[in-house]
């Protein structure tokens, strides 16, 4: 593939040379910090401001590449890697200029937003989470990063694992929900899917967890919106994942767009530095997200000059699109407000980066235009995609059993996400192509093959106003229809129908970014068409297409079956049909609470408990924390899901009464598979801390366990509790317990549980 460089040689050299030592010696970073230090040491000023330098690779997405304003900064040696470029081909054009047309030859970063997929796509993060099944994530991790990287991606900026207590925020749906025990461990599931074995091989590359931080908690569940926290609310939910992700060993974080009691994250020296590196020990690289630092502007915080200036202090090493690194820091550095050893701080992280992905001793190691034609959608990655995606239904109601369905008689199956093609995946999936996706309709039909007639209408249009529709559609628009004629055809096939399956809900770009809602029910037209089928008199089954948790009072009164089917990634028709008619029994359970109304909101189950508790959830207390109108508690709590068969849960038993200090304590409850069919239980444990130095939720999450049980099973499940599971960040951010009474509850949700108590020592 042409030459060499000198540095890209030496590269080779040195990681063939270190390749003996352990990772835990020293020696390899003592080659790597060697390496390095001799670049750095040939670099000029505005090379290294070229490494900080992230800009988007739009222009070649279905463009050129050599005579682009890309190519021209890539000559320059004004650009330290790029994203949103499709194909390896394209891909490798920029790594040979950049390797082979430069002064240096210093390889680029190249990175991609690979949130739940790449060509394969896989149900949506949200979604992922109510697997409660780590091994899975991490599974879809590893298949993305292998289809990602054989089209030439070695960056992705996934995972996303803001804490999120607030279903307006649209992003909820990239997120693994309002746990932070459990979004740590997602957090650390994908990392490791991601990055593999330490990024050795080519079909490993680096993650990038994000937004750091509190994005979730933004006001008003508004996107891009400020957030107001307390150290102490930060420490004990919403930093919890991204502290999982770095102790996972993630490569790269990204700084969220949001203000932190004022200050954007993106110059917040404390968040970047005194708590990332100094108290965490993150040795990677910080990248902004999109403009962030541009915006700072906006924020009415400072100019560009200034504000590239303030987040390179802060900690920021890179720089995303706003170019304010590569055009203000020479002048800065000129006037004192920067250092050099801040900015040769930055470009290491940055090329470390680089060497830690293998691109020195192969700079186009991401770039075997051989790997794309046969790694690519394959089918065993689809296999794997339809696999997890049943996983990740929630049943919410059923009804009569009215699940699973029989393959037989006329099955009507009614609503715009019945026959959707290009809103199956959900937000994020710019890689995929609907073309090749299978449709709900598709997938019945072949599904009850000759034993079942399946007849399909739309029904309705998303909303009524084709203005609302279209902000909520776009980029993945569904053809508009009249509403009458719509209502009259679903009404016809309804009328000869034995049951009648409504697929509505969202549509794929209804959650995602820039995609917040004031009202979360179910769009108006899909809504009144649902109300149309129940009045038809003939069982109505929903399959709710949702990003978000929605407010389902009226279809949880008056629709006898519901199943959560998320947005469940390129497979999503089959793995619908898979759980339907039973071949799957649905084991989903709900990592986020659904609330009642929106007025709710934000609502979580890990609440603080108030000197006034509601004492009566049935009706109206003056003078309780409550509800004029409406109860506290959500419609379906976290960590609820039913299944095809049944659960019974014996008595809870604990190994002693009171736990030594430095001591365990084991938890035991018998489970046994009551019902009349094959399932898997998510069995959960909550505890809560009676009495503490501030008040504490009244239970949290410390562990919880799938279990597969065959009809009339019995299976003992254990959990061993420690010290670790009793502490918290108290008043003075001190990481402890208290000893005391603790509360252990084990059920199959929060809201079932039984408890005992014990005494730490």
């Amino acid at each position: 593939m042409g030459k060499i460089s000198q540095f890209v040689k030496a590269g080779a050299l040195l990681l063939t040379m270190a390749g003996c030592s352990s990772p835990n010696s020293g020696g390899k970073d003592a080659e790597m910090d060697r390496f390095i230090s001799d670049l750095m040491g040939r670099m000029t000023l505005q090379e290294k401001l070229g490494q900080l330098n992230l800009p988007a690779g739009n222009d070649l997405v279905s463009g050129a590449v050599k005579n682009s304003k890309m190519a021209e900064a890539i000559r320059a040696g004004e650009v330290g890697g790029f994203f949103n470029v499709k194909g390896v081909n394209k891909i490798y054009q920029m790594q040979r200029m950049a390797v082979e047309e430069t002064r240096l030859g210093i390889p680029l970063i190249v990175g991609a937003d690979v949130i739940h997929g790449y060509e394969t796509i896989f149900p949506i993060p949200l979604a992922l989470s109510c697997s409660w099944d780590t091994a899975a994530v991490t599974r879809m991790a590893r298949i993305s990063a292998t289809e990602a990287s054989a089209d030439g991606i070695s960056w992705t900026f996934s995972p996303m694992v803001d804490i999120c207590r607030d279903a307006r925020w649209g992003r909820i749906a990239e997120g693994s929900g309002e746990d932070p025990y459990l979004g740590a461990l997602m957090a650390g599931a994908y990392v490791r899917g991601y990055q593999g074995d330490g990024m050795k091989q080519n079909n490993e590359i680096m993650a990038c967890v994000k937004h750091f931080a509190l994005y979730g908690a933004s006001e008003s569940g508004r996107d891009y919106n400020s957030v107001d926290m307390s150290r102490n609310l930060m420490y004990n939910v919403y930093l919890a994942p991204y502290k999982g992700a770095v102790e996972a060993g993630v490569g790269s974080v990204m700084s969220s767009f949001n203000t932190i009691n004022g200050v954007p994250a993106t110059a917040d020296k404390w968040l970047l530095t005194d708590l990332l590196r100094n108290e965490w020990g993150f040795t990677g690289f910080v990248v902004t997200d999109y403009n962030s630092i541009g915006e700072m502007k906006t924020h009415g915080v400072a100019d560009l000059k200034e504000a590239s200036a303030r987040a390179l202090n802060a900690g920021t090493d890179m720089d995303m699109v706003a170019h304010g690194f590569l055009h203000t820091l020479e002048a800065s550095l000129k006037e004192k407000t920067v250092t050099q050893e801040r900015i040769d701080e930055a470009c290491r992280r940055v090329l470390e980066a680089k060497y830690k992905l293998g691109l020195f001793e192969n700079p186009y190691k991401y770039c075997d235009t051989l790997r794309g034609r046969k790694e690519l959608f394959t089918e065993a990655n689809r296999k794997a995609a339809r696999e997890i995606a049943a996983e990740t239904f929630v049943l919410l109601k059923n009804e009569g059993k009215l699940l699973p369905l029989q393959k037989k008689g006329r099955i009507a199956l009614i609503g715009p996400m019945g026959d959707a093609q290009n809103n199956m995946c959900g937000t994020w999936n710019m890689d995929c192509q609907t073309d090749r996706h299978v449709t709900m309709y598709e997938a019945f039909r072949r599904a009850v093959g000759d034993k079942a007639t399946v007849s399909y209408a739309k029904g309705s249009n998303v909303y009524y106003s084709e203005h609302i529709e279209k902000g909520a559609v776009e980029p993945r628009p569904l053809t508009r229809g009249d509403d009458r004629q719509l209502r009259a055809e679903a009404l016809r096939v309804a009328a000869s129908a034995d049951v009648i399956v409504a697929a509505l809900g969202e549509s794929a770009e209804m959650s995602g970014e820039s995609s917040s809602r004031t009202d979360i029910q179910i769009p108006d037209a899909q809504k009144d068409l649902l109300k149309a089928l129940v009045a038809t008199g003939k069982p109505v089954i929903l399959a709710l297409f949702t990003g978000r948790p929605l407010d389902l009072c009226w279809e949880s009164e008056h629709v006898p079956a519901i199943l959560n089917v998320w947005f469940a990634g390129s497979e999503a028709g089959d793995a619908i049909a898979d759980v339907m008619f039973g071949d799957v029994s649905p084991s989903g359970k709900l990592t986020t609470s659904f609330p009642r109304a929106v007025g709710q909101l934000p609502l979580y189950y890990n609440h603080l408990n108030t000197g006034r508790p509601d004492t009566d959830d049935t009706t109206f207390n003056r003078y309780g924390s409550n509800y004029i109108d409406q109860s506290n508690e959500p419609l379906y709590p976290f960590g609820y899901g039913l299944s095809y068969t049944t659960f019974r849960y014996g008595n809870l038993q604990l190994s002693a009464e009171r736990m030594a200090k430095g001591g365990q304590l084991k938890v035991t409850v018998p489970v046994t598979n009551s019902g009349e069919c094959d399932g898997v239980e998510i069995v959960q444990l909550y505890l809560h801390d009676v009495y503490a130095e501030i008040s504490r939720p009244v239970k949290e999450l410390k562990a919880f366990r799938r279990v597969a049980l065959k009809k009339g099973e019995t299976q003992n499940v254990e959990f061993v509790l420690d010290e670790d599971d009793l502490k918290y960040y108290n008043s003075r951010l001190e990481y402890g317990y208290e000893p005391g009474e603790f509360e252990v509850m084990v059920g199959p949700d929060s809201r079932n549980v039984q408890r005992a108590t014990f005494v730490a020592e």
